[in-house]
């Protein structure tokens, strides 16, 4: 079929699980506990704590149909158009429908302490890895993923060996019927003193409402320095379900930047533990919703050990009856002393039905620290607006000039400046052309 070869009637996981099982597929004690998890927890309702500003009735009302098996004809890269980051020279790891495409995939020339390719290819060697940092999440999203994941990225950076090039992890759902739903699993370890950086993309080509639903799992190592941006634009029916698992080492530095313009609804769980003394960990985000899309964050940074920093920037540009949710969580644990957390998070509201839920909290139970959190939801600022008007510029060159300078905070703190300025224009264009600024 030239459809993605998934399970073809409304069946529960439990039914569904019985395709993974034939086809052999690797870690099944991990499969298994994933299925019987959520077999227990079901799927999360706006009674959950965690849950209560997401309601995800209209994607439990889908069909469930897990993509098992590749396409038969996978789309060219010229079909796929002018994919983000086109212009940054990168290795490329191309997934379709949660499989992975050798033909539309290229890599180069890394050091020979370098792995990039993906998971399936080394499940052998990962059985004790995949799932160690995930396996506590009570996330019933999780457990569904650990039963149905096909593929992912995998990529490990060797001590003191530094990425030549960016990866660049292109995930394109293809999928024709509403309720398919591609599993990703991602593993990435990066050693002691390892450098580099990762790209991830989420597109969509069909119309349907699809799932995809990702895991990723990262060790960074004692002093290793790696940036992750999040680049996600699926279409207006689309679900997107993700997770973060990051564990971190002595002296290390890990940056993830998430940037959430399309689907239905996005949920993005990040989890991270600071476990050794001299971490930096940045969390910085930037979500454009419009129509009635949802956009949730949800975050939790546990500061284990002493003399770490964390930083958590998110803000969000609300249109029409969209929604943003942002649940950040600070927990400093009793030895973590000289902890020096952040939080903020702004809300800007282009409509009187536009809506913000933000829940920014500190758990603290060390002494000597320095941890500060805030929210802010509110319209653009008349008084900004008439200051600069006063300068000579009418007003909507005025709104650009005020909604350029919010989304920029976010983009500005990527490092990589082929990645910021292909996001630069990327987000300015689309908020001139999708959003009210006349």
């Amino acid at each position: 079929m030239s459809q993605a070869a998934a399970t073809d009637f409304a069946a529960t996981p439990a039914e569904a699980f019985a395709a993974i099982e034939q086809n052999g597929v690797a870690l099944m004690p991990l499969r298994k506990a994933g299925l019987a998890r959520f077999s227990e927890s079901g799927y999360p309702s706006l009674r959950d704590e965690d849950w209560r500003f997401t309601n995800i009735e209209p994607l439990t009302d889908l069909p469930f149909r897990p993509i098992i098996d590749p396409i038969d004809q996978a789309p060219s890269m010229e079909k796929l158009g002018d994919v983000a980051f086109g212009r940054t020279e990168a290795d490329r790891l191309v997934f379709i429908d949660g499989h992975f495409n050798a033909d539309l995939s290229q890599t180069g020339d890394q050091p020979s302490g370098v792995t990039v390719t993906h998971l399936a290819s080394g499940l052998a060697g990962l059985e004790r890895k995949v799932g160690s940092l995930s396996g506590g999440d009570d996330n019933p999203f999780v457990a569904l993923n650990d039963a149905f994941f096909t593929d992912g990225a995998l990529i490990q950076i060797g001590d003191g060996q530094c990425l030549a090039k960016p990866v660049h992890l292109l995930f394109v759902t293809t999928a024709g019927k509403d309720g398919e739903s591609a599993h990703i699993r991602n593993w990435i370890n990066a050693g002691a003193n390892a450098h580099g950086t990762i790209i991830e993309s989420h597109l969509s080509l069909g119309q349907a409402a699809t799932v995809t639903n990702v895991v990723t799992e990262s060790r960074i190592g004692d002093g290793a320095n790696l940036e992750h941006v999040k680049f996600q634009d699926q279409s207006a029916k689309a679900f997107h379900l993700a997770s973060l698992h990051s564990e971190l080492g002595r002296d290390a530095r890990y940056a993830f930047h998430s940037i959430a313009l399309g689907a239905r609804l996005s949920r993005n769980n990040l989890r991270m533990r600071l476990a050794r003394p001299g971490i930096e960990c940045v969390l910085n985000g930037l979500y454009m919703m419009r129509g009635q899309q949802l956009a949730d964050h949800h975050m939790i940074v546990e500061h284990a050990a002493p003399h770490c920093d964390s930083h958590e920037y998110f803000n969000g540009v609300l249109d029409d009856q969209s929604r943003g949710v942002f649940h950040g969580r600070i927990l400093v644990q009793p030895g973590a002393q000289k902890t020096d957390a952040k939080q903020t998070n702004k809300n800007l509201l282009l409509s009187d039905d536009a809506t913000a839920n933000t829940k920014p909290q500190l758990e603290i139970y060390a002494d000597d620290v320095k941890c500060t959190h805030g929210a802010t939801i509110g319209e653009m600022d008349d008084d900004a607006i008439f200051y600069l008007r006063t300068r000579g510029l009418d007003t909507l060159t005025a709104r650009r000039m005020l909604m350029h300078g919010f989304a920029g905070e976010i983009i500005e703190r990527i490092r990589l400046d082929t990645v910021r300025e292909e996001l630069n224009t990327l987000v300015w264009d689309r908020l001139e052309a999708e959003h009210q600024l006349d």
